[in-house]
């Protein structure tokens, strides 16, 4: 990326041009594929049963994941000539801050079970080229950790919910204490989801005290356990199941501590207590900075989060992994776009929405920006990209897919993202294929 001062407009397109003049290709990856870099990380985990589907892999007949994508595919963008689009702008502004793109990273548990860098390869990425990283509740390193490996980059908190409301406020003063400025609240992960490549092989990482760090550090939480608690911890790399089962069967007491921990904190944060709307109150009142609710896929709850005070919501089905047979993202967001108030609240500034699920591409984001959203939370390549390659396997991801947005927007006579929003009329038909 081409950014000669602070105030010069991002030129996202130009890694195509230095990826031609280098003569090398794409590095480190070697593609700017999705689907090859997939290949790759199946290819860069095969010998850790479990772990690329712990993130590939989706609920149940991965009908809902696969939808994602179909559904993504069926709008269609109808490109305008002779536009004068030169220096296309892809900077948005979120909550009153100005980043240099539409594009989150999107927050996934458990990064230390695909690369030893954990999460502090994504962190450092989006970090290094001025993107929001989202922390996972699920991480394998504490908030104080991933804070320190993000350093001046901007940063959210994504919150797996627990029943107890000293442990909630604790990871929320945690969080505001180490610059994390969003909440993000994901609903639609009170339990864990059916997912039979997980319980074919019993793939439980929390149950080994992987994923489990947010909790493990958490003073509050711990002493709830009558413990003190544990500072910067690292999960041992590469994550062995079988080889962490046997020695908890085994009878060694290392291991039974960590899953003794490990299955603590899913009950407080993921074995299934479900909530109501008037619980949000409580999060509202104790957190001063954007209020995000992601897993919002029914227009009615979209305007139940205007009601009750929330800040935005992400348009989500998880990426299909907790409901088989759930409506594509895409098209909850269309359905959510049609609502009157929710239009209104968002035209007012109060209101945020953004995206998630299936986003691939730069003509993804496009299509997910025409219909309404502000921004878009990228998911799974990320993390192959670091799968393969670490920190700089996640740069290229970022690196590629703003690229393919910036080089899209000019192919379809589009001069900025803000030429994008809300312009589904304009900009999109729909097809069936």
């Amino acid at each position: 990326m081409s950014n000669t001062s602070s105030d010069a407009i991002p030129q996202w397109g130009t890694y195509m041009r230095e990826v031609y003049l280098s003569g090398k290709g794409p590095e480190p990856l070697g593609t700017v594929v999705f689907e090859e870099i997939e290949k790759k990380a199946i290819e860069k985990l095969k010998n850790h049963p479990g772990a690329f589907l712990y993130s590939g892999g989706s609920a149940g007949t991965w009908s809902t994941y696969t939808g994602n994508t179909t559904a993504l595919n069926k709008f269609r963008i109808i490109p305008r000539m002779l536009v004068p689009c030169n220096n296309r702008d892809l900077r948005v502004t979120l909550f009153g801050v100005t980043y240099p793109s539409p594009l989150l990273l999107g927050p996934v548990g458990v990064q230390g079970t695909f690369t030893a860098e954990g999460e502090y390869a994504p962190a450092k990425a989006a970090a290094k080229l001025g993107i929001p990283f989202i922390m996972s509740s699920a991480s394998t390193r504490s908030i104080e950790q991933v804070a320190q490996a993000s350093g001046n980059g901007p940063r959210w908190y994504q919150l797996y919910w627990p029943r107890h409301e000293e442990v909630t406020f604790s990871l929320l003063k945690r969080a505001k204490e180490n610059g994390f400025t969003g909440l993000v609240v994901t609903l639609d992960t009170m339990s864990l989801g059916w997912r039979p490549h997980d319980l074919e092989r019993s793939y439980l990482p929390f149950g080994h005290g992987v994923g489990t760090q947010v909790g493990s550090s958490d003073p509050v939480f711990m002493s709830r356990l009558g413990r003190k608690p544990i500072a910067d911890e690292i999960p041992e790399f590469p994550y062995d199941a079988v080889a962490k089962q046997k020695l908890l069967v085994d009878g060694d007491a290392t291991a039974k501590d960590a899953a003794q921990l490990g299955y603590a904190w899913l009950a407080e944060a993921n074995f299934g207590f479900y909530r109501s709307w008037e619980d949000i109150k409580p999060l509202r009142d104790n957190w001063e900075g954007p209020l995000i609710l992601k897993g919002i896929q029914h227009v009615e709850d979209a305007e139940k989060a205007i009601d009750i005070g929330a800040d935005g919501i992400v348009v989500s089905n998880h990426g299909g992994r907790q409901l088989d047979g759930a409506i594509p993202s895409i098209y909850a967001l269309e359905s959510i776009m049609k609502s009157e108030k929710v239009r209104a609240a968002q035209k007012s500034g109060k209101f945020t929405i953004m995206f998630d699920s299936g986003i691939r591409t730069g003509s993804d984001i496009i299509k997910a920006m025409a219909l309404g959203a502000q921004a878009v939370l990228l998911g799974r390549p990320w993390v192959y990209g670091a799968a393969v390659a670490g920190q700089e396997g996640v740069e290229q991801v970022i690196k590629i897919i703003l690229a393919d947005l910036d080089i899209s927007l000019a192919q379809a006579g589009l001069k900025g993202v803000a030429d994008v929003l809300g312009r589904a009329d304009q900009i999109l038909t729909k097809v069936d294929f």
